[in-house]
């Protein structure tokens, strides 16, 4: 039997620390180590593990060069820039 890993590589702190634009930094860290603190608990252990998901995938995000263009968009409820979950994911909205 052979051991499965507690968390993908890509949610290593330093990685995501390494593709976290530095402005993001600070306030991952904070976050990082709060649940890093809680972890000891037992059942919170599972928080950090998302959090470190969410992070991850944050990072990949705000990484890319195109996503401050396409945040403004949203925030500018330009339509035409993005498209809506519905028209993504069909049925979107009855999921929820």
């Amino acid at each position: 039997m052979t051991a499965e890993p507690l968390h993908h590589a890509e949610d290593d702190p330093a990685e995501i620390l390494r593709v976290l634009p530095e402005r993001w930094h600070e306030q991952f860290l904070s976050e990082y180590h709060s649940a890093l603190d809680a972890a000891h608990e037992v059942w919170r252990f599972q928080q950090l593990r998302e959090l470190l998901r969410v992070w991850r995938l944050h990072a990949a995000a705000v990484s890319n060069p195109d996503f401050a263009h396409a945040e403004q968009a949203v925030r500018e409820n330009r339509r035409d820039e993005f498209v809506s979950m519905e028209d993504a994911f069909p049925g979107w909205a009855d999921r929820r």
